[in-house]
């Protein structure tokens, strides 16, 4: 018998803003929502972004003037709705109308001018053998050559992408803890296990009270490390341009930092850790570890999550040079404009319309998965399950970033699975797809097919298709997490985003027997009972998961365990639910920090107990199992 691996908490941070209480997703469905819910999340955006503090209890604006709570909406909210979501790049990233891109240059000096000065310290170490020497007053050098100067002049350019999925204008992780130059990626990684974390409901003492240490888990990563100046991105330039490398450049660079940083500073997890990289489709790799291990038993609880800070300079450039991103040129021919607007660039992602490239985005999300007899014993809420992820590579290939047949393996068993367990019917006509939807010509032909295909083969008459990149943009490793996240709040709205972007499906998108809409699907918070997650990595990774939905969940825990234990379940979820919803009201109001315990509780070999049987270890309840079956008993 395997546990089914359940949805008891998630957050984190995108450009729709914070995830918990699905609080992201209602930026995307914001005139779909109830007054309660609309004013709570623009007071979340409000603080957020920094435009609203919480001072003794009272809001205060940035001048220090009181906020009245009734007219926030008026006064904050086209400020909040244009600073969120895809957009023009804000400065506060990088000014792309001076991207630095400086020019090599063979300087030609006049034969009665061959002579120029610098001071004594910026000599380099090694001099070309041309150079004359003398050494002037006050620490100049007079230097004199026979040859032209080779020698980099600093210059930039506009930058023909324009716009991409960025955090809220105005939200800084790094200010809400002591992050001592950590990368952009590992304080939005800190801000968001946290929100996870505390999402549940739970004291996370009174988890690691009930579980031993290696019950736990922590799978985390992104696809390309932290590439901005505190990472691999100025260990790999500060040479070249003059700057000093830091000891912390290399290691805070690599890709799996994101769970070592919640190891060592969040959780203080001694279970098992990993990061598994698969391009786009990294998250659900990541998931699909989860997912083993509480299936298996071998987990009881995992923090599986993703984070990816992508807009810089460079990486804008190195992936606009491959011709993925939407740049301005394409994007004019495409829309027969002579300027692209504000507006216009909030629309640059267009998943299955006519389109011309993906736009960037950056995220961070982390999801806590346990087994569902531990959810029912503590009372967690449910938000839904994960049953399986399935994983598949192209075969050969052409080139390394062309597409191949494995999505179609990954998509058709994830339909299989879903109706081996809740039926054809279920399938047929209460499940829906959220799609990679990229946004490139390719993928929107390719990705369509398979989806089609698909449908066709399980007999799908119109399988309504989601694409949440045309909101948030393409998060690379983090996408199916964006997906995850904010596909829950479906089943508590009753709304399936509409691809926003979209004038009309592309002409050689296959759509037979799927359903693409531009205004938001109302299903109803009970009308499907699953999601089918979907991601087509570069490279070949290919990755799709099945979600069930929370009421389909809980029907399932009732066959397994009986009414009798599902009644007294939500007698105990209730105090849960009460602790879950008062940080969330903290959160709105500014007053809540993401958990930072640098140094706290350091353990040393000396600190353990260790005999035959187990380890005890200080501060955990539970010691760790030494009295291990032997698997292999029928070779032994």
């Amino acid at each position: 018998m395997s546990n089914l691996p359940v949805i008891i908490g998630y957050g984190g941070i995108n450009a729709a803003g914070r995830s918990s209480f699905d609080h992201a997703y209602r930026r995307l469905i914001l005139d779909k929502l109830p007054e309660s819910d609309l004013q709570s999340t623009l007071l979340g955006l409000a603080t957020l972004m920094g435009e609203v503090q919480n001072h003794d209890g009272q809001l205060l604006d940035r001048d220090g003037v009181a906020v009245d709570p009734a007219r926030l909406s008026d006064r904050f909210r086209p400020y909040l709705l244009n600073n969120t979501l895809i957009r023009r790049i804000h400065p506060d990233w990088y000014d792309i109308d001076k991207v630095t891109f400086n020019r090599a240059a063979k300087l030609e000096l006049p034969a009665d001018r061959r002579s120029f000065y610098l001071r004594k310290r910026q000599l380099p170490n090694q001099l070309p053998n041309d150079w004359k020497l003398t050494e002037l007053d006050d620490g100049l050098i007079q230097v004199e050559i026979d040859e032209p100067l080779d020698t980099i002049l600093p210059d930039s350019k506009r930058s023909s992408v324009r716009a991409a999925g960025q955090l809220p204008t105005g939200f800084k992780p790094g200010t809400l803890y002591q992050s001592r130059n950590h990368p952009r990626n590992l304080q939005m990684s800190i801000y968001s296990a946290s929100d996870a974390i505390n999402s549940m409901g739970i004291d996370w003492e009174q988890i690691r009270a009930r579980l031993a240490p290696d019950q736990i888990a922590v799978y985390a990563g992104n696809s390309i490390g932290q590439l901005d100046d505190c990472g691999f991105g100025g260990l790999l330039k500060s040479p070249s341009i003059g700057k000093r490398t830091t000891s912390k450049q290399m290691p805070l660079g690599y890709g799996q930092m994101p769970a070592d940083f919640v190891n060592a500073y969040l959780l203080g997890n001694l279970g098992a850790t990993g990061s598994s990289l698969g391009a786009c489709a990294s998250f659900l790799y990541n998931l699909r570890t989860a997912v083993e291990d509480i299936r298996s038993g071998r987990r009881q609880l995992v923090l599986v999550g993703a984070s990816d800070a992508p807009i810089t300079e460079e990486i804008i450039e190195g992936f606009r040079a491959m011709g993925a991103l939407a740049e301005e040129k394409a994007l004019l021919a495409l829309d027969d404009k002579q300027q692209l607007s504000d507006e216009d660039l909030r629309r640059t992602s267009r998943p299955f319309a006519n389109n011309c490239g993906f736009t960037m985005g950056e995220s961070s999300q982390f999801v806590v998965l346990c087994s569902d007899s531990l959810a029912l014993e503590m009372g967690a809420q449910i938000f839904g399950s994960v049953p399986d992820v399935f994983v598949n590579a192209d075969g050969y290939k052409k080139s390394i970033s062309a597409p191949g047949v494995g999505n179609y393996i990954t998509l058709a068993k994830s339909a299989a699975l879903i109706r081996s367990m809740l039926g054809e019917e279920s399938l047929r006509y209460r499940s829906y797809v959220q799609a990679h939807g990229t946004s490139t010509p390719q993928n929107r032909v390719t990705e369509s097919h398979v989806l089609n295909q698909t449908a066709k083969a399980f007999n799908i008459p119109n399988w309504p298709v989601s694409a949440l990149k045309c909101y948030v943009g393409h998060s690379q490793g983090t996408a199916g997490a964006d997906q995850l996240t904010l596909s829950l709040g479906a089943w508590r709205y009753g709304y399936i985003p509409g691809i926003a972007t979209m004038d009309q499906v592309a002409d050689d998108v296959y759509d037979s027997n799927l359903r693409f809409e531009q205004q938001h699907l109302e299903v109803g918070p009970q009308g499907m009972d699953s999601v089918l997650l979907n991601s087509k990595g570069f490279g070949g990774n290919n990755a799709s998961a099945a979600v069930l939905a929370p009421h389909i969940t809980e029907k399932l825990l009732e066959r397994r365990h009986g009414k009798k234990a599902l009644d007294a379940y939500r007698e105990r979820a209730e105090e849960v639910r009460q602790n879950a919803a008062e940080y969330d009201q903290e959160a709105c109001a500014g007053l809540s920090k993401p958990t930072y315990l640098f140094g706290h509780n350091v353990l040393e070999g000396e600190d353990l107990q260790i005999d035959g049987s187990q380890i005890s270890i200080p501060g955990y309840e539970q010691p760790v199992d030494l009295e291990l079956e032997n698997p292999f008993d029928d070779m032994c």
